[in-house]
């Protein structure tokens, strides 16, 4: 799925963002048509960061609980324990009693003979490889029901809200906050505090590497994790989500790739950056992927349960699992702190990410009424992202959650991945893209055998593994759950119109340049050319790299989209334009000794 969708859909993402220097929506003036996908890949990034905030929220939450002499999820005495809790089991025998059969610890020297026959245990008190917990399958670990019983006080359903989480509504607010201020400051200020966020958690997952190889009960979970069960293969849901884990661990289709790649130099290599950065982001999901099964090893010892039974819930890892091998660790709160803090600074490096797609497209297409008003753009989506998650802190929030993360951005990223190589491989021309690349990457780049491999991904490939993934899926639909819960019909209609939602603009937009293509003298054939023709504006952003573009186009027989003149002026060709004078406005034509009215270079240049 890596080598096939995730790396083309990767480099194609990159190179386009790169080239136009444009957010997600207004890069579609490439192929007019096909500007529904932007649409649907900024409404899809703005309903994920609504919920993801809210995991961020957890997170806020627990780095708080934890600066505290003993963490709350240690024990079994606290409130929100249930009689279930797995210590009381392991407490009660250290002590010297057993569990009966209505959950009550009861000590062995206070038993008859005929209980101790009737519990299995030896004439002399022992206890016998017989005598087993009646409990041991509702057994949960005091972490999960600090989680589920206390930060969550989740109640019964979806449709029993139960409040707000005072406490999460401040948490909530506390992380949009941080967001907003991470992006009032610019795209130079939120790739500082990337550098933090993409550095630190290293530190923290070998700390936790370290500490899961001495837990018993490892060597089961990591046997786990690197044991193929090929068998699985038959499931259309494992083929759907390794594709869609591939999309989210890269953030194809989601258009964050090309907003990040917008604010590139025209001449910066993507793609290098296209091979190093996925093999990297590779590595590292496999990598924490020893030290997460590492510690469910731990966990399955610990429960008496198979590997796979130990952890049901969606964000169970992050908040069940990781804060049990915590509390093992010495001086338990300070890595507690350390680790929450390493997720805190994941979380929004993913978060400012999306908001920054969201907040690039709405600008880039009205520039004229918010290029200015940047701050503005991002309190409000801010301030609405922020109302809508108050339902999401609710005690029946997290239903919410796992509803919007199971249909937001499931197979419809699948869709954009799709629709992307149809939009460029075939309607724009895969040749034309390639001497795109060509003009910001150089001839030695492309001209390399191996680079062939790209154009054959994006225009048969790529497209062929997401439509068998897509109709395997569909073929065997089976509607989503939240574990062990079952949403109703209402809820599952909720999540339709939530994936309704971010793909109606690509039917609509097409059905929108369609009339607007229409004449009398047109035919079918004619208006579907149009439809698919570059506008004037499309292109690199300086008019240096614009005629650059041309250039190569020329040379390799290709004709670049849009015009060589500056956007602005491509937008009002149609109205006679003063010559521009040499001065500040053609100082990239002078670095680079091409000059901005079309005369020829001086001599010495």
């Amino acid at each position: 799925m890596l080598l096939f969708a995730g790396l083309p859909l990767f480099f194609l993402e990159l190179g386009y963002g790169q080239y136009c220097s444009l957010g997600p929506i207004t890069a579609w003036r490439s192929v007019p048509m096909m500007k529904g996908v932007g649409y649907g890949m900024v409404t899809v990034s703005f309903l994920v960061c609504i919920y993801y905030n809210v995991i961020i929220t957890y997170t806020i939450y627990y780095l708080f609980s934890s600066f505290t002499s003993t963490l709350p999820w240690i024990g079994c005495s606290n409130d929100w324990n249930t009689p279930y809790c797995s210590e009381r089991f392991t407490d009660c025998i250290n002590g010297g009693g057993i569990i009966d059969n209505d959950g009550i610890c009861i000590m062995i020297a206070n038993m008859t003979v005929n209980e101790k026959t009737f519990y299995n245990l030896s004439s002399d008190g022992n206890i016998t490889d017989a005598y087993t917990d009646p409990f041991k399958d509702m057994r949960k670990l005091p972490s999960y029901e600090f989680y589920r019983h206390e930060v969550l006080q989740i109640t019964d359903g979806i449709g029993n809200l139960g409040g707000v989480r005072w406490q999460l509504a401040l948490c909530l607010l506390l992380a949009w906050f941080i967001v907003f201020c991470c992006l009032a400051k610019g795209v130079k200020s939120s790739g500082k505090v990337m550098y933090f966020t993409a550095t630190f958690p290293y530190l923290v997952l070998f700390i936790l590497l370290i500490r899961g190889l001495t837990l018993d009960g490892h060597r089961e979970g990591i046997a786990f994790f690197i044991t193929p069960k090929f068998e699985l293969l038959k499931n259309p849901k494992v083929w759907k989500d390794a594709a869609v884990q591939i999309f989210y661990s890269l953030s194809a289709s989601w258009g964050g790739l090309i907003t990040l790649s917008s604010f590139n130099k025209f001449n910066n290599n993507c793609l290098r950056d296209a091979m190093i950065v996925p093999v990297l982001n590779c590595l590292t999901s496999i990598f924490a992927g020893f030290v997460i099964f590492s510690i469910l090893g731990f966990m399955a010892k610990e429960l008496g349960k198979p590997v796979e039974e130990v952890v049901d819930e969606s964000f169970g890892l992050a908040f069940i699992a990781y804060p049990a091998a915590v509390a093992k660790l010495p001086v338990s709160p300070l890595w507690s702190v350390l680790f929450f803090m390493m997720l805190l600074t994941l979380g929004l490096g993913s978060e400012i990410v999306i908001v920054q797609t969201v907040m690039t497209a709405i600008i880039d297409e009205f520039p004229k009424y918010l290029k200015k008003r940047k701050i503005y753009v991002i309190g409000v989506i801010a301030i609405i992202g922020y109302i809508i998650g108050l339902l999401l802190v609710t005690r029946g929030g997290n239903y919410w959650v796992i509803l919007m993360d199971k249909y937001a951005a499931d197979f419809a990223l699948l869709i954009y991945g799709l629709c992307e190589c149809i939009g460029l491989g075939w309607l724009y021309g895969v040749k034309r893209f390639i001497n795109d690349i060509r003009s910001m990457i150089g001839d030695k780049l492309v001209d390399f055998p191996l680079f062939m491999w790209w154009p054959i991904n994006w225009t048969a490939l790529t497209p062929a593994v997401l439509s068998f993934v897509l109709l395997f899926n569909w073929i065997s639909w089976s509607p989503p759950t939240a574990g062990d819960y079952e949403f109703p019909p209402w809820a599952h209609v909720i999540g339709w119109l939530m994936i309704i939602s971010t793909l109606f603009w690509i039917p609509l937009f097409m059905i929108i340049e369609f009339r607007k293509s229409k004449d009398d003298d047109v035919t079918l054939l004619e208006r579907f050319n149009v439809m698919k023709t570059s506008r004037p504006e499309w292109g690199p952003a300086l008019r240096v790299n614009r005629r650059h573009a041309a250039n190569v186009h020329k040379q390799y027989g290709t004709v670049m989209g849009g015009s060589t003149e500056t956007r602005h002026a491509a937008r009002h060709a149609a109205r006679p334009a003063a010559r521009p004078a040499v001065g500040a406005n053609n100082e990239y034509s002078k670095i680079n000794g091409i000059p901005a009215n079309g005369e020829e270079p001086p001599a010495n240049v």
